[in-house]
């Protein structure tokens, strides 16, 4: 399950989520139906249908949560120390320009700690330490303002025109012209 923030569910969500799963466990020793269960917690019909096969076959322990669904490979200490090398930047690093790429940052918590990482997971994790996809804020020094304007008064105007076919006439066999 995929959240905005990539952080996934809090312990106190997780036991909120939790509660609203045994408030349906008294419904269903109720013999409540599930579309009315679903109206009464808020939730979808598939969920109460799912809580309720869990619950045929483990009672309510068969509810509970079962925590967080996947523990961070670095703990608390080595997540503060990517952070501060991720600060320090690529080149205090030992990379050659100044570009985080999630491969670089990949690779960095590969040389630093020994963890593997895909490149989508050091993504969900710099998501979850509050790191954004970030765009270069200057230009590049060879941006030539001038010539870039000369181009869109210029070039683009007719680079933009409608193309005229190469010759008039149809392809169409029932049309005079095309015999």
């Amino acid at each position: 399950m995929r959240y905005a923030q990539g952080g996934g569910l809090t312990a106190a969500d997780r036991s909120r989520r939790e509660q609203v799963r045994l408030a349906a466990v008294e419904r269903f020793e109720q013999r409540v139906p599930t579309a009315e269960i679903a109206a009464e917690l808020r939730v979808t019909g598939r969920s109460v249908r799912r809580w309720r096969r869990a619950w045929e076959t483990g009672g309510p322990p068969g509810l509970a949560s079962r925590g967080q669904a996947a523990r961070c490979r670095l703990g608390a200490g080595q997540l503060a120390e990517l952070e501060a090398a991720l600060e320090a930047g690529p080149l205090a690093a030992g990379f050659g320009d100044q570009r985080w790429t999630l491969a670089r940052i990949r690779d960095l918590a590969a040389r630093k700690f020994g963890v593997q990482y895909t490149v989508p997971g050091i993504w969900y994790l710099l998501r979850r330490l509050g790191w954004t996809c970030q765009l270069g804020a200057r230009r590049a020094v060879e941006r030539d303002d001038g010539a870039i304007e000369v181009w869109k008064k210029e070039t683009w105007p007719r680079a933009k025109q409608r193309r005229r076919p190469s010759a008039a006439g149809s392809s169409s066999k029932t049309r005079p012209a095309s015999r």
